[in-house]
């Protein structure tokens, strides 16, 4: 029979930098740390409810869980302190897109499935079928999700350009003259 530590402690070395940068994008940095232990912490406890070979997708959603714990956690504390500090964290999924406003402003407009499927499938590159496992739904139905989420980027993108076109040929040309008579 395999040693179940050092099974386990070859899946910790494999997954720690995926689960590190998962939680990078989500969290504080001086947070990641603690959460992978976390993470990793609660997976050892529960071992033995993975199927071999889905370890990645399943310790997506552990950390998922332990990201969603952790912002509770975090507006508990803001909301019975009353402190208001702006945390210094990774940067959010929409900040990738700084470099293109129209884009970040399409993103913004999503709604959280759509940009939780888009995140793990196209940002973190996680594989169809283990972002199932991550999201607890079927494979089909991530991929319906995804299908979606592209349409709804295209088409927020689309509208946020013709609003941005709209309003820069609002703005007339310094060669161009006004049809009003002059005075």
């Amino acid at each position: 029979m395999p040693d179940a530590r050092a099974e386990f402690e070859a899946v910790y070395r494999r997954h720690l930098p995926a689960i590190s940068a998962y939680l990078a994008r989500r969290v504080a940095r001086d947070d990641v740390e603690d959460l992978a232990a976390d993470v990793f912490a609660i997976a050892w406890r529960k071992r033995t409810s993975v199927t071999s070979g889905e370890e990645l997708p399943w310790l997506y959603r552990i950390a998922s869980y332990q990201v969603s714990n952790h912002r509770r956690r975090i507006a508990m504390r803001r909301t019975l302190l009353g402190v208001l500090a702006t945390p210094d964290s990774a940067p959010a999924a929409d900040a990738l897109f700084d470099t293109d406003p129209e884009l970040a402003a399409a993103w913004r407009t999503l709604s959280a499935r759509h940009r939780e499927v888009l995140a793990l499938v196209v940002l973190e590159e996680v594989p169809v079928a283990e972002a199932a496992i991550a999201l607890e739904v079927s494979a089909n139905a991530v991929s319906v999700r995804l299908h979606r989420a592209k349409k709804a980027l295209a088409d927020a993108l689309e509208a946020t350009r013709a609003t941005t076109s709209r309003r820069s040929s609002d703005i007339p040309d310094a060669g161009e003259r006004s049809e009003a008579p002059a005075t």
